[in-house]
């Protein structure tokens, strides 16, 4: 069972070390690989897919080839596209307190079904490995707050990617506001090297050998100071943002839409390596 919307992996100088194409490549699932155009030739060992972007080196970070992709999902008649940071190590399902690695594009078709039941989801994704440990009790998703790094988005909504820091948010933030809603998946997550550990990507162009986290911060914080706080803990800066305005925003289901009972596996099963 294959993925319904387009995968898009954006990366810059990674050629060798594009883990998130590495990951979809044993999934069997079908991705295009955007890189700007100086690159090509380092990454076309990875995949015949390759997308080139039409400008080079704009020390944006990736703003530009986040709206670049935006564009050519919406050109090729898409309802929603996928978009991927290059540092995903794996793909997993959270059931039962376990773990497992999902090898199978049915990773992502799970969760556009899912979305696909509602009229005003704007934005939807997979959690971090890290934020939902086996120990805990977490509901399979978590309605109207941020997602990261691997975010499926509805191409119709009046918005494109700003800024050079924490866009993410950023984004999410704006969709909020305009009344949609977002779903953050617990039941699927996406194993993501932590920021700064890798080189190239945001890591050289933007980030540099030195840590901005409180100039970060203070960026989302201008941006939305009715929401968004800078903190200190954990011995650094980050942005604190308040949820709870959006609580009230209920999923609208699709009157077309009928759910059945019981459980749907998509053909998963569990199996040794």
């Amino acid at each position: 069972m294959k993925n319904k919307y387009p995968i898009y992996v954006i990366s810059k100088g990674r050629p060798n070390h594009c883990l998130t194409a590495r990951e979809l490549k044993l999934m069997g699932v079908e991705f295009t690989l955007v890189v700007e155009p100086q690159e090509f030739e380092l990454y076309k060992h990875i995949t015949d897919n390759i997308l080139t972007t039409p400008f080079s080196n704009l020390g944006q970070g990736s703003i530009p080839v986040r709206n670049f992709v935006w564009e050519h999902s919406i050109e090729n008649g898409h309802e929603r596209h996928w978009i991927l940071d290059d540092n995903i190590e794996g793909f997993h399902r959270l059931n039962r307190n376990e773990k497992p690695k999902v090898l199978s594009p049915v990773f992502f078709r799970c969760m556009e079904d899912f979305v696909d039941r509602y009229e005003n989801v704007g934005i939807a994704g997979a959690n971090y490995y890290s934020f939902c440990k086996t120990t805990d009790s977490v509901p399979p998703y978590i309605l109207n707050t941020r997602i990261y790094s691997c975010i499926l988005i509805k191409n119709d909504l009046p918005f494109r990617w700003r800024g050079i820091y924490n866009e993410d948010t950023d984004l999410c933030l704006r969709v909020l506001k305009d009344g949609w809603s977002t779903i953050l998946f617990n039941s699927f997550l996406v194993g993501k090297v932590t920021t700064l550990r890798m080189k190239g990507g945001n890591t050289d162009e933007v980030y540099g050998d030195t840590d901005h986290r409180k100039e970060f911060a203070e960026s989302l914080q201008q941006q939305h100071p009715d929401v968004v706080k800078v903190v200190w803990k954990f011995n650094r800066w980050h942005h604190q943002v308040d949820y709870r305005l959006f609580k009230k925003t209920r999923l609208i289901k699709k009157q077309n839409v009928e759910i059945r009972d019981g459980i749907n596996e998509y053909g998963m099963f569990l199996k040794k390596l």
